[in-house]
């Protein structure tokens, strides 16, 4: 296949940014998204040109370091995340419009690589449990109820890759924030300090500059993992009733 490629190039958080158009031939519909990155990055080095920085790690869809917003959607056309987008979901002769997730709580690095700490700082407010338990304990000593297991692991599933942000018109962290918080919070190992957790990592979400939830579903749509929009109504309810009880002491 051969592509028009229009890439965000930014030099630093500091310098304006612009739209780039490069040419790429010789591409494989077996390729990955990432791999036909990597093809435009040793073109440009041979010609002497700054390479295209973007993230990536696992290439396995695991760790979601793979951020990009490809022709207006948050890791392109399929549900999955952008290492495991393949070529052939596009056609030879299209352009491809790359850049990078748009959010104020996302301030770009370098072309297509933003800073995600937000996430870091909004687990790190709550998303932990504090009592001292020794080691860890054999998987199977404390009962768990199926539907609660079930619940966790859904949630458990987000791997805070940021498409939720990228694609919610508000720049909303809702769902990451709610699937973190309902992951600890239905297993009794959280329940102690639920609602704490609650209050603090919401807190701490506000404070990063994240827009408000409307509760349009862009962001259950756009999320790789299948994270539910009915996670933010479950953490909804979380936090008005830790900010109901917190009111009463």
């Amino acid at each position: 296949m051969k592509l028009t490629l229009r890439v965000w190039r930014q030099k630093n958080a500091d310098a304006d940014g612009t739209m780039s158009t490069y040419e790429v031939d010789g591409i494989s519909s077996d390729m990955s998204f990432l791999e036909m990155l990597d093809v435009l990055n040793e073109q440009l080095i041979l010609s002497g040109e700054d390479p295209v920085a973007f993230d990536h790690d696992c290439r396995e869809g695991i760790c979601g370091a793979c951020s990009l917003v490809i022709n207006g959607d948050a890791h392109g056309p399929e549900r999955t995340t952008t290492c495991q987008l393949h070529m052939r979901s596009f056609k030879d002769g299209d352009t491809i419009d790359i850049e990078p997730w748009r959010a104020a709580a996302f301030p770009v690095i370098k072309d297509l690589v933003v800073d995600r700490s937000a996430f870091d700082r909004i687990i790190q407010a709550g998303g932990y449990i504090t009592a001292p338990t020794g080691s860890a304990p054999e998987a199977h000593a404390t009962p768990v109820p199926k539907a609660d297991a079930d619940l966790a692991f859904e949630h458990a599933e987000c791997i805070g890759c940021g498409a939720c942000v990228a694609a919610c018109p508000n720049g909303a962290a809702m769902l990451f924030t709610s699937a973190k918080i309902n992951h600890l919070n239905v297993l009794p190992q959280g329940a102690p300090e639920r609602e704490t957790r609650v209050l603090d990592m919401v807190a701490q979400m506000d404070a990063e500059g994240f827009g408000g939830c409307t509760l349009t579903g862009e962001c259950a749509t756009a999320c790789p993992k299948g994270i539910p929009l009915m996670s933010i109504t479950s953490m909804n309810k979380e936090w008005l009733r830790a900010t109901r009880k917190a009111g009463k002491r």
